[in-house]
């Protein structure tokens, strides 16, 4: 297999400038892409990023290749581009990028949200495009870190284990086969339901934020999110929450990890219910709530991850009625339909397929 030395990163936040500074001091050739020319001005300027790390990781000053807004200059020679973008800027990529794609380019979503590979799929389908890409996704960022400055970033964290799927599975192997110099972190992570219904997003974040609302505007956030937020009446809900996602993926075959499972996982708590395990991860003591409503938690992870995940489950026969009154709430809230905002089915491109036809599609791309 052709040795991989040329990464595009896809977005200049604070995931993407620590990927592609981390990248850049592993020795890789690597162009930075963002569709906003002045947020990546000061990168441009000084020809790369400043990397503070954790003690042992990559850190220094990290030299691009290439800094730009063009996405024809940005996949160009690409070998893997790396989109570590919002999942609700997923379309807008794939639009952007489709007119310059080639066959045997590798695209990663990092990571996919629900159903983050499938709409990429159906809008680069869209668009015409007719390159043969192998196209991934990831189960979740795997940086934890923070914008120090318009061209410095600070990463916290590498996860040991991430899980990751192509579309279909069975490019999976040739994939993490490619990224395994650059990213041993990366295994196997089954099919891309697997990796979008092992969403945790989708439990903790909506819901906290919205049941927290009172507290969050009349106080912008100053309080902790996880600690005080989660109250044993909020526990519950995030637990039913998280029963309807795991019936979701078991409709579908699928054994998702609960909410308790993750946590033993992540961060070794554990405890009697959702409430004394999440109060027992030392971690989130010291996490403040968002300072407004009008945040990622609830524009990006209500209609990318839970209106999915409900959609999935009303289609196939599963009862969705507290994920489904979390998306409502949401709408009123925030005045906006995301039901026709989100990922729906038909956004996804499989409306019409059976269980056993969609897991065909992700499992080895057949399609009828």
């Amino acid at each position: 297999m052709q040795a991989i030395s040329r990464y595009t990163v896809i977005g200049a936040g604070h995931g993407g400038k620590a990927m592609a500074a981390h990248l850049a001091l592993l020795g890789l050739e690597v162009t930075l892409f963002n569709r906003t020319p002045a947020n990546v001005a000061a990168i441009r300027s000084r020809g790369g990023i400043d990397l503070d790390s954790f003690d042992g990781g990559p850190h220094g000053f990290a030299r691009l290749r290439r800094v730009t807004s063009d996405p024809a200059e940005a996949a160009q020679d690409a070998q893997v581009l790396n989109v570590v973008v919002p999942s609700s800027a997923h379309p807008d990529i794939a639009r952007m990028l489709a007119p310059h794609l080639r066959d045997g380019q590798i695209i990663i979503l990092h990571p996919g949200r629900t159903g983050g590979a499938l709409e990429f799929r159906q809008v680069l389908r869209q668009q015409g495009c007719a390159a043969k890409v192998l196209l991934a996704e990831a189960e979740t960022l795997l940086y934890a870190s923070r914008s120090d400055g318009p061209a410095q970033v600070r990463v916290f964290s590498l996860k040991e284990a991430v899980p990751l799927a192509a579309l279909p599975a069975t490019h999976t192997p040739a994939v993490l086969a490619s990224l395994s110099d650059a990213y041993p972190q990366f295994i196997d992570g089954g099919t891309v339901l697997h990796t979008g219904l092992n969403n945790m997003g989708a439990i903790f974040h909506p819901a906290l934020t919205l049941l927290n609302a009172g507290r969050i505007e009349s106080t912008r956030g100053e309080f902790q999110f996880y600690v005080e937020g989660v109250t044993p009446s909020v526990a519950r809900v995030l637990g039913e929450l998280d029963r309807e996602r795991v019936t979701v993926a078991a409709a579908l075959g699928i054994r998702a990890r609960t909410a308790m499972e993750w946590l033993k996982m992540a961060y070794d708590a554990s405890g009697q219910d959702l409430f004394e395990a999440i109060h027992n991860q030392p971690g989130y003591r010291g996490i403040k709530a968002p300072s407004t409503l009008n945040h990622r938690y609830v524009f990006e992870d209500v209609p990318m991850s839970l209106v999915p995940i409900a959609a999935l489950g009303q289609r196939y026969g599963v009862s969705v009625h507290t994920i489904d009154s979390i998306i409502r709430l949401a709408c009123t809230i925030h005045q906006t339909d995301y039901w026709r905002r989100g990922r729906t089915l038909d956004k996804l491109g499989i409306a019409q397929l059976s269980v056993s036809e969609l897991m065909r599609l992700v499992q080895d791309g057949t399609e009828e």
